[in-house]
């Protein structure tokens, strides 16, 4: 899925409770971290819950594995991969996530740990 899609299928959901249960159904989806990669060193600080995160740089671009102990913080970090997974740095450092954010509706419907806890993965990434 790319962030347009995301979009649509957002403003198609015009209940909360709908797109809390999507972005959930996405957490579902990716990918498991290892159990020796979540070490202190991989651990997002700044998240309510436990949040693991891997980068690296392959092939010029940046790639990330994350998990967290939260089945909503999964669907935030699968929208991460959406939003900056496969992309250059020079890409990167060019998204606007405050935008996105708020173009998705989330800074009225998260908590502002949630909220805090999506953008201390965002300044990770970036």
């Amino acid at each position: 899925m790319d962030l347009e899609r995301l979009y649509k299928n957002f403003d198609l959901l015009s209940d909360w409770q709908d797109r809390y249960a999507f972005i959930i159904d996405m957490g579902k989806k990716i990918p498991k971290m290892d159990l020796a990669d979540k070490t202190e060193e991989n651990r997002v600080h700044g998240c309510m819950s436990t949040v693991h995160m891997i980068i690296e740089k392959k092939d010029g671009k940046i790639h990330f594995l994350a998990e967290s102990d939260a089945m909503i913080v999964n669907g935030l970090i699968a929208i991460m991969h959406i939003v900056y997974d496969e992309k250059t740095p020079e890409e990167i450092g060019a998204i606007d996530i405050e935008s996105i954010f708020k173009k998705l509706g989330l800074e009225g419907h998260l908590s502002p740990n949630r909220r805090n806890g999506f953008f201390s993965m965002a300044q990770r990434l970036q």
